[in-house]
């Protein structure tokens, strides 16, 4: 086995990466904290959480408070597992 077997490509941009860093230790995100959080424009986020949608790695609920849209992002048992994956994989390869 290699050492990068396990790396994820999925997670392989930044963005990518830090949602789901955020997203390992909250229960939801909605778009406003992601974007202030990691620095990216409307269209970067929204074009890294459907990736990441697509894999089924996040689940996307969308929703109105008051009159206002509103989308929230979790992690799935699917995504977690990927991304404790592709983290371990990581420390391995520094420690290497």
């Amino acid at each position: 086995m290699s050492l990068i077997d396990n790396i994820n490509k999925a997670f392989d941009h930044r963005i990518r990466l830090g949602i789901m860093s955020i997203l390992m230790v909250n229960d939801y995100a909605d778009f406003k904290m992601l974007k202030e959080l990691l620095g990216a424009t409307d269209g970067n986020l929204a074009s890294h959480t459907k990736a990441l949608e697509k894999e089924e790695y996040i689940k996307v609920e969308k929703q109105f408070i008051g009159r206002k849209p509103n989308t929230r992002y979790s992690a799935t048992v699917l995504g977690k597992a990927q991304f404790k994956k592709h983290i371990n994989a990581l420390e391995k390869l520094i420690g290497k």
